[in-house]
């Protein structure tokens, strides 16, 4: 049995079970630790939505997202808590989680949705998503992308009961590469990785 070492307290050594457990459940890879580096709500709320995007892409199990429980703050609340509570809301209406749950008072399992859940969302919720990109963007990316980015456009919009489709080809390719894109940060190897993207988007409509 180990003993507690003097002026340690009690606690300590299940906090610290708890974080191993943590460790070896999630991983550097899907645990986003906004505790460690104290940021603002708005600072908190934008960099878990960049990583929560990304992760979506890259297809990843169950997140673990850590705020702290705000115990040294003045009220004992965490307003970064808080504020991540309202954006994962927001981002289930938005198709960038399935679900979410608190796994501690000071952090939350998170579940993303499908990637194919970005395009329906705006149709679900009734909300209007405005496209960003530029048909202009596309011609950057390889041939063999934009490939198999028309051949997603087709695919979703065959799903949708749309028969007629050379008319819509072009804005659904753009549709779709604007909410894949938000989760495939710049980078040497951003084309491949847009084509992983794109390939599991096709698998998730071939497979429904």
């Amino acid at each position: 049995m180990t003993r507690r070492r003097k002026g340690e307290p009690r606690g300590n050594g299940i906090v610290a079970l708890h974080r191993a457990l943590d460790e070896a459940r999630f991983g550097r890879e899907r645990t986003l630790n906004l505790r460690a580096t104290l940021p603002r709500p708005k600072d908190a709320e934008a960099r878990c939505e960049a990583w929560l995007r990304e992760r979506q892409v890259a297809k990843s199990d169950e997140l673990l997202v850590i705020t702290g429980r705000g115990i040294n703050s003045w009220d004992g609340e965490s307003v970064v808590r808080e504020a991540i509570v309202r954006l994962l809301g927001l981002l289930r209406r938005r198709g960038v989680v399935d679900a979410w749950h608190e796994h501690t008072p000071g952090s939350f399992v998170v579940t993303v949705a499908p990637i194919h859940s970005l395009r329906e969302a705006p149709r679900r919720s009734g909300e209007r998503r405005r496209v960003t990109a530029d048909p202009v963007a596309l011609r950057g990316l390889t041939p063999p992308t934009r490939a198999r980015l028309r051949e997603l456009a087709q695919l979703a919009l065959e799903q949708l009961g749309i028969r007629e489709t050379a008319a819509f080809l072009e804005d659904e390719m753009v549709s779709q590469f604007t909410v894949i894109a938000r989760g495939v940060p710049e980078g040497p190897d951003r084309d491949r990785r847009l084509m992983a993207a794109i390939e599991r988007t096709i698998d998730e409509y071939v497979a429904r």
